[in-house]
């Protein structure tokens, strides 16, 4: 493309920088707070500044709409406004953008910032230099790229974001030289800190995880649960919880009203199939009402298995678009897939359970299609089960822990199998007003388990009952 095209577009992202960093870290004046993935960025270029180069390729994948884009322009500002960094040394491009106007590739972009700007090149680069990317998926190049800038210079930090499927786009090599920072919607521990400014006691969340992934110390973790109360003392925790669980975990969503919520919610589900999923995957544009129609389908089902075959005759199409579809979406973020536990073959024959990433998507959808009710009982257990599987998978990406998340495809079987390294299979069930304790100590005898454990709504307190621990729901959620 035209050289003069991209300098003027380089010094035109220099220029605009800062004010789109003010409209993005503020809303009417009042800065949002910064996020845990916020912090760990903030060593990461702490660490660079003082001369440790070995965490400066940083992505941050996640479903659109999370905030990663806030955390990126919280680092610009820090970058300015505590470390004195120039506003040319902090290059602030959108890919989704130079890839819809101009055509051009990233690395294009980063070579006329270093010639024109700096007038030097990777090799002779002398100062730090910070590239915040924002939708790196749109260059399927993006970490070739990166690497490139990673292996030439060693005064270059660079964040990307992206779609989740920035994680299955790395190449071998770049994923050696990547610190992944994924970004998920916040859990009840963060809801809190932001909203409320209520800060949990230290090791809650770790006691809660060994509690779970280890059946170690519920007098430690009952311990914790009880500083939190009273930490919460005064405040309507259970109606709290409720109003979190239906529509409070989106950043964006904190001092929003519901219905606004679930507006902004179903726009971003829209983008994800009009930007995202086509980004990722050449689909013909009748497959668009497809992708719709199944997003829909997951969100007025009740929790259980769903196949490819069952699917494709619901909606008349093959199983492998409905396969084909249904991994992208994935990719994505915007749903998880909880397969059934056993053999290969069982996995293959029996249906997958889908959930989507967070509570407030499906209980959108719900609201959109006018299939809401925030007093529906069996709408709050679909909920409830959905915040759990999601935590799970949170838990699963970002800390390995558990190794592996499952069903019990057999009759009356339970809502999760944890595969631990240590404690073997762990059943889990979710229950939400009417369930007891038959399901979970069969599960026990099933799997031979040390312990099972019931996340519920019907209990007040941490306890264990011979192998059964009991974790009350609002307790879970702080995981």
């Amino acid at each position: 493309m035209n050289s003069d095209e991209l300098s003027n577009y380089v010094f035109a992202k220099l220029a605009e920088a800062q004010k789109l960093s003010q409209d993005n870290i503020k809303r009417d004046d009042t800065p949002f707070e910064h996020r845990k993935t916020y912090f760990q960025i903030e060593k990461y270029v702490n660490e660079f500044l003082g001369g440790y180069i070995e965490n400066r390729f940083v992505i941050m994948p996640g479903l659109r709409g999370i905030g990663k884009t806030t955390i990126l322009f919280q680092i610009y500002d820090y970058l300015r406004k505590e470390k004195g960094i120039e506003d040319d040394r902090i290059l602030y491009i959108s890919v989704d953008e130079l890839s819809a106007y101009l055509g051009a590739r990233l690395f294009e972009v980063i070579d006329v910032f270093l010639d024109e700007v700096h007038e030097t090149t990777l090799v002779n680069l002398e100062k730090e230099l910070f590239i915040l990317v924002d939708e790196a998926h749109y260059d399927k190049e993006w970490s070739q790229a990166g690497k490139i800038v990673y292996d030439k210079s060693k005064k270059i930090f660079l964040i990307f974001t992206g779609s989740s499927a920035l994680s299955f786009e790395m190449n071998v090599d770049a994923a050696r030289r990547i610190k992944k920072e994924p970004v998920f919607p916040m859990n009840f521990l963060e809801y809190n800190i932001l909203k409320n400014k209520i800060f949990p006691p230290d090791d809650l969340a770790s006691s809660l995880r060994d509690l779970i992934f280890k059946g170690s110390s519920v007098e430690y973790a009952s311990r914790k649960e009880n500083e939190m109360r009273r930490n919460l003392l005064g405040r309507p925790v259970e109606k709290e919880w409720k109003d979190f669980l239906f529509c409070r975990d989106f950043p964006f969503g904190l001092n929003m009203d519901r219905i606004e919520v679930y507006e902004r919610v179903f726009s971003m589900v829209n983008r994800v199939i009009e930007k995202d999923v086509f980004s990722l995957q050449s689909f013909n544009t009748d497959t668009r009402n497809t992708i719709s129609r199944i997003i829909t389908f997951l969100a007025l089902q009740d929790p259980g298995g769903t196949s490819d075959a069952k699917l494709g005759t619901i909606l008349e199409k093959s199983p492998k678009l409905i396969r084909e579809i249904l991994n992208i979406l994935e990719k994505t973020h915007l749903i998880i897939s909880i397969k059934p536990y056993g053999t290969a073959g069982k996995v293959i024959r029996k249906p997958w359970k889908y959930y989507f990433l967070s509570p407030t998507i499906n209980a959108a959808m719900r609201f959109k299609l006018g299939k809401y009710g925030a007093r529906d009982r069996k709408l709050l257990g679909v909920l409830a089960e959905n915040l759990v599987a999601s935590y799970f998978f949170r838990l699963k990406e970002t800390s390995n822990m558990p190794l592996g998340i499952f069903y019990d495809a057999g009759k009356n079987g339970v809502d999760f199998l944890l595969q631990s390294s240590e404690e073997g299979i762990i059943p889990v069930e979710v229950d939400v007003g009417k369930k007891d304790k038959s399901q979970i100590t069969k599960a026990i005898n099933k799997y031979k388990s040390e312990y099972g454990i019931i996340i519920s709504n019907r209990t007040s307190k941490i306890k264990k009952e011979g192998k059964v621990i009991f974790i009350p729901i609002t307790t879970f959620s702080f995981i």
